[in-house]
């Protein structure tokens, strides 16, 4: 385990003790960019971050050139350097870098994760499946989850490469908290199917698994860049279906229509728009789930800046740009 962690640095530089002190860590290089300073000398502007945050470096001496040849985005890194604020913005200036072999670091001190035991979500979605009483539904996602590949994916995927559930296993915790909300709120609706709701939750983000690539970062793949998510996981069960033997055709199209169409708005990158009851609610309880915790992600990220119940986030993206205020810790601030 590493001794600091990037969400460890301001409280150290508020202590008094650290500031321009040097120290070793090993991070995650999330950008790399080669610049030149005024005076045309060439500096390295990095990100880095481990799963406590992100942090911007300089290395404003390039005593040997190769050291930028030495390491890419992507790469685990050791570094030496100090942490300062540099116009209210905490950052760090790396005097030694050196890149590591994955044999060298704990990839879970780098790669932010779920706070959740995967194996009791899984066991959440088997016994959710359990439940199934429409046989044709149940043997679909039963048997896309027997497949060792998708299942081992599923269970360690992020959800997203920065928004909602951006680290490991934030793609099962996804599923789950959907999958628990709609056992709740579909026997409200008599409309409802409720295995057909449930199978698109299981099933409506399954192409992350092939759009998102998690060893070192979170990035897109080739395919994921090209086709995106959607359209991966709608042929992933598609090709399912067509292997079970008598397959009901019309159910067919319900299911794939439910993951089609799951972002709700086409300018959202969602092909059609939600026309069957099903997907209507999926596209609800997806969405309602994301934007809660992004909430929660970025109430954390204020709390980790040093901002108080009081102050309002910063602009998120999600909620079209909108700050949001803590409600629950402005209300508890005050009754302190």
């Amino acid at each position: 385990m590493k001794d600091i962690y990037i969400a460890d640095l301001a409280r150290l530089l508020d202590e008094k003790q650290f500031e321009n002190k040097p120290f070793d860590s090993i991070y995650l290089v999330l950008s790399k960019q080669q610049r030149t300073t005024r005076a045309a000398k060439p500096y390295l502007s990095l990100i880095l971050g481990d799963n406590s945050g992100q942090i911007e470096a300089k290395v404003w001496e390039l005593a040997d050139p190769r050291i930028a040849q030495d390491f890419n985005r992507g790469d685990a890194v050791k570094i030496r350097g100090c942490a300062s604020m540099f116009d209210g913005k905490l950052q760090l200036k790396v005097d030694q870098l050196k890149a590591l072999n994955p044999q060298d670091y704990d990839r879970a001190d780098l790669l932010p994760a779920t706070t959740y035991n995967i194996d009791e979500l899984w066991a959440q979605l088997e016994s959710i499946l359990a439940s199934f009483t429409e046989p044709d539904l149940k043997r679909l996602v039963t048997a896309v989850l027997a497949d060792g590949e998708i299942r081992e994916a599923l269970r360690e995927a992020p959800a997203a490469k920065q928004l909602h559930h951006a680290f490991l296993g934030g793609l099962l915790e996804h599923v789950v908290s959907v999958l628990t909300l709609a056992v709740k709120v579909v026997p409200h609706y008599p409309i409802l199917m409720r295995d057909l709701v449930l199978t698109g939750v299981i099933l409506h983000d399954i192409g992350k698994i092939h759009e998102l690539a998690w060893a070192t970062g979170f990035e897109y793949t080739l395919e994921g860049t090209l086709l995106g998510h959607i359209q991966i996981g709608a042929s992933m069960v598609e090709k399912t279906i067509d292997s079970l033997p008598n397959f009901p055709p019309r159910l067919k199209t319900l299911v794939l229509h439910t993951i089609l169409s799951h972002h709700g708005k086409l300018e959202f990158g969602s092909p059609k728009l939600p026309m069957i009851p099903e997907a209507l609610m999926l596209n609800f309880l997806d969405d309602m789930d994301a934007k809660m915790q992004t909430l929660k992600s970025e109430f954390e990220k204020a709390a980790r800046a040093g901002k108080g119940p009081g102050e309002f986030t910063d602009k998120i993206w999600a909620l079209d740009q909108r700050t949001m205020l803590n409600s629950r810790a402005w209300l508890a601030d005050a009754a302190e």
